[in-house]
């Protein structure tokens, strides 16, 4: 008789090429011949879990600083960060769910092995960098709420590697649940907090029209241009991890590709998902802002960090009006914002766990538990915060939370490097009719607006990277640093330029060729079937 066959033994960190997820890929039923209600209600959540990439700690501190020093100003930018949010985002649920491949296996497909590996570390890079403000942010909030020693709550962040292995266990509609509850938590806190601090809503209204001073670089306020906010909203609301995401969890929905109509009905329902939630996170980001403006004294919170906000919110002579004062005396206030802000970090967790998976299959075919890829990310991210505490623990408590706050804001430097990679590919994929069919290619106002968005944002990036640079060697650099800054930035500017050229020459070279979904055989497939059998 024939040796019966071992299952193979599956190693911890193993070889990847399959579909997107896989563990999740098609997995959720969605019955046809619903109403439309219904059948968007099938469809949402992974809306969500993409708008919270677009209200994590990052963009908390841009948007309340922008209200404090220019007011309503910058309601436009945020606006209009929104706008070409829901469009690179509908892009990206358009490429996963028509080509059945994410954008981080449809770049590796159509790029080189050393190229895709480049663009895998720089996307690395990125998500450690997203992951050091939800580090900043969590632990802040623990520090805040239960007065946990923030060495000892920057360790305890490591730890929410757990909650998401409780996560993997309770099913993926339910993970979409959980991430929406949360993003409610946030927008409650903030709306009853602006709506007690009365703002001027003809100022609001008025503020979402752009102006010539909107990216003025002549107005100084506290240091800042309208130009710098506006390049620090933009930077921290458009990030390069949510593309990823997005054409990866749009596949989790089982679509007949063999129907074009349930694929186009799949595609209109997840962009109305997509741009309802992006909507919430506008209004969350907006609502920001007018607590900077509203809530606060003009220029009262000399301390922009979390820890400023958090003592403003319970300080009466800070805050503008008898409401404010009356409800801040009983510190709901202040411990709101905490909660919010824990919101806010556990939700980016679950999404950045998920889009470091994403861009590991993609870019090098390597997988890992995700419990694993959490816990590897968070050690290494925990360190630059780690140092920045130790470097300042002897100083006042001030400083240490400016310090903080750098760190944060520093951080977000690399998302300017890895944008441009994930924005310029999308466009050129889903602009292609032999990638996506007569059908589902860009239409001409997407194509128009599309390249309109990725040409602004990359201009803008690379534009405010000298000062971005420069903020690393504090808030009076002398002359030599400031030029020292700009040089760097400049040949970080060349080497950036250098590395798209590189992408699109390897992209416009495979246009004509249709890759493989996947390297994997069906041999592979039928052994991997027998396996489990």
């Amino acid at each position: 008789m024939p040796k019966e066959k071992q299952p193979k033994k599956q190693h911890l960190i193993h070889y990847a090429n399959g579909p997107s997820l896989e563990e999740i890929n098609g997995t959720i039923e969605v019955p046809k011949g619903r109403g439309f209600w219904k059948t968007l209600f099938m469809y949402s959540g992974p809306g969500a879990l993409v708008a919270v990439g677009y209200m994590d700690p990052g963009n908390w501190s841009t948007s309340i600083t922008g209200g404090q020093n220019f007011e309503y100003l910058l309601m436009s930018v945020i606006l209009l960060s929104s706008l070409i949010a829901m469009l690179l985002q509908y892009m990206a649920a358009k490429l996963g769910i028509v080509s059945q491949m994410d954008l981080a296996q449809a770049i590796r497909a159509r790029t080189s092995k050393t190229l895709g590996i480049v663009l895998w570390i720089l996307t690395e890079l990125a998500i450690m960098a997203t992951d050091i403000a939800e580090v900043i942010g969590a632990a802040i909030a623990l520090y805040l709420l239960f007065h946990i020693p923030l060495v000892y709550a920057v360790f305890i962040t490591v730890f929410d590697v757990l909650l998401l292995l409780l996560l993997t266990k309770v099913g993926f509609r339910k993970i979409e649940a959980i991430v929406v509850c949360l993003i409610l938590v946030i927008l409650f806190v903030f709306i009853y907090e602006v709506a007690l601090s009365e703002p001027d809503f003809g100022a609001m209204f008025k503020g979402l029209i752009p102006t010539g001073e909107t990216f003025s670089s002549a107005h100084h306020v506290n240091g800042d241009t309208p130009l710098t906010g506006a390049l620090g909203i933009i930077g921290a609301t458009v990030m390069p991890h949510n593309l990823y995401l997005h054409s990866a969890i749009s596949q989790t929905r089982k679509v007949d590709h063999n129907d074009q109509e349930d694929v186009a009905r799949t595609v209109r329902f997840s962009t109305w998902d997509s741009n309802i939630q992006l909507s919430f996170a506008w209004v969350i980001n907006s609502l920001l802002l007018v607590m900077g403006v509203a809530v606060f004294k003009t220029g009262a919170v000399k301390d922009p960090s979390f820890f400023g906000l958090f003592d403003a919110l319970s300080n009466t002579s800070m805050l503008s009006n008898g409401i404010l004062i009356a409800v801040a005396k009983s510190g709901i206030l202040s411990i709101l914002f905490a909660v919010a802000l824990l919101a806010s970090g556990q939700n980016s967790t679950i999404t950045g766990t998920l889009t470091g998976q994403v861009i590991m299959e993609g870019f090098i075919h390597m997988k890992m538990p995700l419990w694993l890829r959490r816990l590897v990310t968070r050690l290494i991210s925990v360190i630059p915060v780690l140092i920045c505490v130790a470097m300042t623990s002897g100083e006042s408590p001030i400083r240490q939370h400016e310090a903080l706050n750098t760190l944060m804001n520093n951080s977000q430097v690399f998302l300017a490097f890895a944008l441009p990679f994930s924005m310029l590919p999308l466009l050129m994929m889903t602009d292609n009719a032999k990638e996506m069919g007569d059908r589902f290619k860009n239409t001409l106002w997407v194509k128009v607006l599309g390249w309109i968005s990725v040409l602004a944002l990359t201009f803008l990036n690379m534009k405010g990277l000298p000062d971005n640079i420069t903020s690393f060697f504090g808030d009076n650099p002398s002359a030599g640093q400031v030029s020292l800054a700009h040089t760097i930035a400049y040949v970080i500017i060349v080497a950036i330029v250098a590395l798209l050229l590189w992408t699109m020459y390897d992209m416009f070279s495979s246009r004509n060729k249709m890759p493989q979904r996947f390297e994997t055989t069906a041999e592979h497939y039928d052994e991997s079937k027998k396996d489990k059998e």
